[in-house]
């Protein structure tokens, strides 16, 4: 039976096959007689069983059908359209205050005190009002330090401290922003945003331009907003800061930002990235301003003041090599090109004659023989210089990547001290860096003792991520030893420095006055060249050495003292007269 349903089905597909065929053949015998009669005659012979394949394409669209090309249309550029610029989401009146109060609290470095008032600058041209007291503030800005382990736990329990404020924000006021600034901003942003939520604004030491939208899209959508990018360019030379305190007659002006050091034990780098310097024209613009206002003093500021190298105007630009002191050496090729440091210092000097000048801070390797004898040939800037050795020791050097061994420093001392006899000298040392010895850390001692500063930092080391430190070596002195050390550290400072101020003793110093005395009304204090505090009784005081007029003393004169009395810490002195720069340098030169 299956053999017999085989054979059947065999003979129906060749049936099957044999119509087919011959039904194609009919077909195209059909369709080529009437192409052949008339190509342009639709067929109408629509009596065959079925449409073939030849039949369907005959019918169907012909090649020219799809090469149609429609009219080419001139393209109309119009340049002069107005290009949309704003924000899609955020008209330009929300970026507007509308009169909020801001209350700032500012944290580590005299940078950040610049930087707080560059962001009030920003602010204060959208809308926003300044408030001292807290508890009338809309906006609270805290302006971060992240150098040591210890100013960040302090912005820890602060925030702490601030959400609790921010909870108990009535309902009836506007809700209450908190914003983080600077250093740890840009170190801790995600940590921040996860560990904090109350914080609503985030903005690294670049993005201060940026904090009216942040504020803003913070406000309005309840969100929290950062911006923590780094520039390459930002130096904020077209802002001109508004000083928090206008009575003071001190001021700052930064000059560069950044940090191509890359010293092991340092986070800079990393949270105020690579260095650029501001224009000189317009640093010795803010200074010149500042000097109207009244200031009588002013800090020139930057990671690495003493770098600075101006190459925003090539065709004053030099292209020497900058010069280092000798025995120095760094991680990065030689700067060339553009305006150095003391090209800047001497330009401010000069426009200024009768406001003192310091900067800060530098590093060793930069002082060049212009700069120091700048120093000595302008009366107001002033006979000081911060020297930060870090450590005595040359291993511990070589491990922190200072660039220079113990050797290089003390010549580096001697030699600015054979330029300058008199200069003020302040330094940073750094105790229980990773791995340091007991001999090591002698050579601190040693190098402290040797040199004498007038005016020191001294720290225990405090390990920060992201740094070569934290890569590279274990944080392996224990923590009582950095305390014993640094004891040790403070002692030997303040030996040195009791008698090396015993030489202001009987002399006459140029004193700024800078505000009262803590300790008593009845007492000012004020500062000489070399930054030592110097505490003078109230007085009223001639005012030239000829007339007879007095003047009581008063914040931001300058007074002749004779020194009295001195410690490690301050010195002590009797009035004489008020005076100026240049004529208490001419009348000690006569």
């Amino acid at each position: 039976m299956k053999r017999h349903w085989q054979m059947v089905g065999s003979g129906l597909r060749q049936h099957w096959r044999n119509q087919s065929n011959a039904a194609a053949s009919a077909a195209t015998s059909t369709v080529g007689n009437t192409i052949a009669a008339d190509p342009q005659t639709t067929i109408t012979n629509k009596s065959s069983a079925r449409e073939t394949f030849v039949e369907r394409i005959v019918r169907g669209p012909g090649l020219k059908d799809f090469f149609t090309v429609k009219a080419k249309q001139k393209l109309n550029i119009n340049y002069d359209l107005p290009v949309e610029s704003n924000i899609p989401y955020l008209s330009s009146i929300d970026f507007d205050g509308h009169g909020r109060k801001v209350h700032f609290e500012v944290y580590g470095c005299q940078m950040n005190t610049n930087d707080t008032e560059v962001v009030w600058s920003i602010l204060q041209e959208h809308g926003y009002q300044r408030s001292q007291d807290i508890d009338n503030a809309d906006v609270i800005m805290l302006v971060t330090c992240a150098v040591r382990d210890g100013a960040e736990q302090k912005i820890w329990n602060r925030l702490k401290h601030l959400r609790a404020l921010k909870d108990r924000r009535g309902g009836k006021r506007q809700p209450l922003q908190l914003t983080l600034l600077g250093c740890m901003a840009e170190r801790l942003k995600e940590k921040l945003l996860d560990q904090e939520q109350c914080v609503d604004v985030i903005a690294g030491p670049d993005s201060y331009k940026d904090l009216p939208r942040l504020l803003a899209v913070a406000r309005h959508y309840g969100n929290s907003a950062i911006n923590v990018l780094l520039s390459l360019d930002e130096t904020y030379a077209d802002v001109m800061p508004v000083r928090l305190n206008s009575d003071s007659p001190t001021a700052f002006v930064s000059i560069m930002r950044g940090c191509d050091n890359m010293c092991s034990y340092c986070i800079v780098p990393f949270t105020r990235g690579r260095e650029r310097s501001r224009p000189l024209e317009s640093v010795v613009r803010e200074v010149q301003t500042l000097h109207e206002q009244g200031v009588k003093e002013v800090t020139l500021l930057g990671q690495n003041v003493n770098s600075y190298r101006d190459k925003s105007s090539s065709g004053q630009a030099s292209q020497a090599v900058g010069s280092m002191a000798t025995g120095f050496s760094t991680v990065y090729k030689p700067k060339t090109g553009g305006l150095p440091f003391s090209v800047l210092l001497q330009s401010v000097a000069e426009a200024v004659p009768e406001m003192r000048i310091r900067f800060t801070s530098p590093h060793p390797k930069d002082f060049s023989d212009e700069v120091l004898h700048i120093i000595r040939d302008y009366p107001n800037v002033c006979k000081q210089l911060h020297l930060p050795a870090q450590s005595g020791n040359t291993a511990v050097l070589s491990r922190m990547r200072r660039g220079y061994t113990r050797e290089a420093y003390l010549e580096l001392v001697t030699h600015i001290r054979r330029i300058l006899p008199d200069v003020g000298l302040s330094s940073d040392f750094i105790c229980g860096f990773c791995g340091e010895t007991e001999e090591e850390f002698e050579d601190t001692i040693s190098l402290i003792d040797s040199v004498r500063y007038n005016v020191a930092f001294l720290f225990a080391y405090s390990m920060r991520e992201k740094t070569t430190a934290h890569r590279r070596y274990v944080d392996d002195v224990p923590a009582p030893v950095k305390t014993a050390r640094l004891t040790r550290m403070v002692q030997a400072f303040r030996e040195g420095a009791t008698q090396l101020h015993k030489r202001f003793v009987g002399q006459e110093q140029l004193i700024l006055i800078e505000g009262k005395s803590k300790r008593s009304e009845s007492y000012w204090f004020g500062r000489n060249d070399a930054n030592i505090k110097v505490i003078v009784p109230a007085a009223a005081l001639p005012t030239t050495q000829s007339n007879g007029n007095v003047k009581d003393i008063n914040v931001g004169d300058f007074v002749v003292a004779r020194i009295v009395e001195s410690n490690s810490q301050v010195l002590k002195g009797t009035p004489l007269r008020h005076s100026s720069i240049g004529d208490y340098h001419r009348s000690n030169n006569s």
